[in-house]
């Protein structure tokens, strides 16, 4: 068998990891709701914002919080009664299924990784590129600030 790696392999190595976390019945999270979790961990979200940072769209990202505010995990507010506005919290509860979570998606990776030839490699390599994402995000929010197009909040 052909070790090289072709230029879409670690596309699809991507996508192929995040179908094996979605089906971790352990999670009481889905990944998106896990994202908007880990993303208001780092404190209070626009929806619009939140939106863009979860790239999804804004009745998506509506259906997502509706979920998480159901099960008491979020929060959300109107600032200064703009109706039009809303701003999404998380939880107490919410942080506790983060943490419950994490250690879900955690254990599936883990065992993804205890296969591979070098995981520490594989890890240091995820570092390099959730930083190479932080940066993405940062340039773009930054980008659109310069046109008037969003508020920017980078975390």
């Amino acid at each position: 068998m052909d070790e090289t790696m072709n230029e879409n392999d670690p596309t699809l190595t991507i996508a192929r990891l995040a179908r094996v976390l979605e089906c971790n019945a352990a999670a009481e999270l889905t990944l998106p709701q896990y994202r908007v979790l880990g993303l208001l961990a780092g404190g209070d979200e626009r929806a619009s914002l939140l939106a863009r940072r979860v790239a999804v769209a804004k009745p998506t990202l509506t259906s997502i919080v509706d979920s998480l505010f159901e099960r008491g995990l979020v929060s959300r507010d109107t600032p200064d009664g703009d109706r039009r506005s809303v701003r999404v919290s998380i939880t107490r509860a919410g942080r506790t299924e983060l943490r419950r979570s994490s250690t879900a998606f955690r254990e599936v990776l883990d065992g993804v990784l205890a296969d591979c030839a070098d995981p520490d490699g594989v890890l240091r390599a995820l570092h390099d590129v959730r930083h190479a994402l932080d940066e993405r995000w940062a340039n773009r929010a930054a980008s659109d600030q310069g046109v008037g197009a969003g508020d920017g909040i980078h975390r």
